[in-house]
């Protein structure tokens, strides 16, 4: 597949920021087999998706996808399955930490389970636009810990509520929807207008699957030489084989070089508040707050899970509508070839891929 000419990306480049304003009235929701452009918010998805915490103004109006919407294929709900944990008394989630040698592995490690189809790099999608004092601010730590030769544990507690997803893969018969079938046969090879016509009325992807709910994360800021230590031990023996007060001592402010707020990924400001209140860990005359309070402790948890709502998307995965063209391959591939040459100049536009910053 040949890359496209200079002259096409540019003219691509200006319809694109044409386009960018005409959202239109396209129904908003989080649903199998929707389409979205992501071109319209391209890394800067968490705008329209509640995925890490905004640090906005507190709305009136709740939302996890805001982002405009279309069905692509109709009846498709009868190979789409979804389910709510809801039983009272069990918490629906897990506790992990994810070790990142920098700040590059720590955004990728938060956006772990977002996946975008024909993306090496799927998290820059959402963090693509991240000056170092933005990143500071969503994931709750000081600007002067982002930037630096530092090392960072993230740990996160997750409450999972509903999942949706395909049970199967779409049948090639599937009919499509009227004016997506129409902008279909309207695309041309070669030809950038009709690609653009495409994605502005269709979109680039469709929901493959999702999971919402919200989590408590926390990230621990650590000098190269003790983040070393704290890794191979964890991981040489599990993190179950440490006792409570080695546990506590690896993730204390003696330790760490700095100990981030605990923030809510849907940024619940009562969320927030009880875990002010309730994970204030006490040693000595040293009190601080810490997540790996909820460690093991079933009756903490429980009560954090009458808390956690279904306000933030956990799991995401974007898939891309080459399936919309596969009885015409030559289309498939120049939709492709328009898709793959976008998403590339905008990483590479993208400020935080400048070494500057």
């Amino acid at each position: 597949m040949s890359p496209s000419p200079s002259g096409r990306l540019g003219l691509f480049w200006l319809l694109a920021l044409a386009l960018l304003a005409v959202v239109g009235s396209r129904e908003s929701q989080l649903r199998i087999g929707k389409a979205i452009n992501i071109f319209l918010r391209y890394g800067y998805l968490g705008i329209s998706m509640r995925v890490i915490p905004m640090n906005d103004n507190v709305e009136s109006e709740r939302w996890i996808f805001k982002e405009p919407t279309k069905n692509i294929y109709r009846n498709l709900s009868s190979l789409a399955e979804s389910h709510e944990d809801t039983t009272p008394g069990i918490f629906h989630g897990d506790f992990h930490m994810e070790f990142c040698d920098n700040r590059r592995q720590l955004f990728q490690a938060y956006f772990r389970d977002f996946t975008v189809e024909r993306m090496d790099k799927p998290w820059e999608a959402f963090t693509g636009g991240w000056f170092p004092d933005t990143a500071a601010k969503k994931l709750g730590i000081n600007t002067s810990f982002i930037q630096g030769d530092y090392s960072y544990v993230l740990v996160r507690v997750v409450r999972f509520r509903e999942t949706g997803k395909l049970n199967a893969d779409i049948p090639i018969e599937q009919q499509l929807e009227p004016e997506v079938r129409a902008r279909m046969e309207q695309l041309k090879i070669g030809n950038l207008t009709s690609a653009v016509g495409f994605i502005e009325s269709v979109g680039t992807h469709y929901v493959s699957s999702y999971t919402t709910g919200n989590s408590l994360f926390q990230v621990f800021v650590y000098s190269r030489k003790n983040f070393k230590m704290i890794k191979e031990r964890i991981r040489s023996k599990g993190l179950n084989a440490l006792s409570k007060l080695d546990l506590y001592n690896y993730f204390a402010p003696w330790f760490a070089e700095h100990l981030g707020q605990i923030r809510s990924a849907s940024a619940n400001a009562t969320v927030e508040r009880w875990a002010r209140r309730k994970l204030q860990y006490e040693y000595y005359v040293v009190k601080y707050v810490t997540l790996l309070k909820l460690h093991g402790n079933s009756t903490l948890l429980r009560s954090l899970d009458t808390l956690l709502g279904n306000d933030a998307i956990l799991q995401l995965d974007l898939k891309s509508l080459n399936v919309v063209f596969r009885e015409h391959p030559e289309k498939e591939s120049w939709f492709h070839e328009v898709l793959d040459n976008n998403m590339k100049l905008w990483e590479l536009n993208m400020p935080q891929n400048h070494a500057s910053r």
